[in-house]
């Protein structure tokens, strides 16, 4: 019998047995709203690097917690969800004018290593995701821990690092904070579903955490990328 031939049941390669029905819809709200985070942020890079309206810095930095805290302390009901998608879009728009300083570090290297960085980050962020929703639940939850001190150890690099001003410790500091947050990506889709199976709903919060996990990888990959760029250059002359 000739491979191709064969019929590709993807009913059953997309259902996740282990997941109740509840918390399925739960997680299409929740990447519903993920995609449309992404083109709120892709529109206020637009704003910073086309524009100009609004630059990205402290401001930026500044309104992207304040939408973040807003959003945060506000409780999640029907009667508030409006209220909570427009913070969510804020959060999301500020987040992106947020990117535009880096964004202008990466169009001076090389302009399409934005393009590269995007599908990388979105080929990481999907494997580690369904990574994620096809294995045993909890299975992935005792990484908490680790990756929290992982992120212990990033942070005192970074300090020690603003004295020697090393590159490569830069690099490395890049590099572990790659592989962390994308562990974060298990971590916290895992923890999402847990907390939906025990009546957590808050579909809008939860987009929260991957959204960030998504920023922060496209961040970084796009900052090495960048870096590996420049340094080929400079082999070059």
């Amino acid at each position: 019998m000739n491979v191709f031939d064969r019929n590709i049941n993807f009913d059953a390669l997309f259902k996740f047995s282990q997941i109740s029905h509840s918390t399925r819809q739960h997680l299409k709200n929740v990447y519903s709203s993920f995609a449309v985070c992404m083109f709120v942020a892709a529109a206020g890079s637009y704003v910073h690097v086309v524009t100009r309206l609004f630059q990205g810095g402290l401001l930026s930095m500044l309104g992207s917690l304040g939408m973040m805290a807003w959003l945060a302390m506000t409780p999640h009901s029907p009667q508030t969800e409006k209220k909570r998608l427009g913070m969510l879009a804020g959060f999301a728009f500020f987040t992106g004018v947020g990117l535009g300083p880096a964004l202008d570090f990466v169009i001076a290297v090389n302009p399409s290593i934005i393009v590269t960085a995007f599908l990388g980050t979105s080929v990481i962020f999907l494997c580690f995701t369904l990574s994620a929703l096809y294995a045993q639940r909890r299975s992935y939850l005792f990484l908490g821990g680790i990756l929290t001190s992982g992120l212990t150890i990033m942070l005192l690099v970074s300090i020690v690092n603003m004295f020697i001003g090393s590159v490569m410790v830069f690099k490395a500091h890049m590099y572990l904070g790659l592989a962390i947050i994308s562990g974060f990506v298990l971590f916290d889709t895992q923890l999402i579903i847990e907390k939906a199976e025990m009546g957590d709903k808050d579909y809008i919060w939860h987009c929260v955490d991957l959204f960030l996990d998504f920023v922060t990888i496209f961040r970084k990959l796009m900052v090495l990328l960048a870096m590996n760029e420049k340094d080929k250059k400079k082999e070059k002359k």
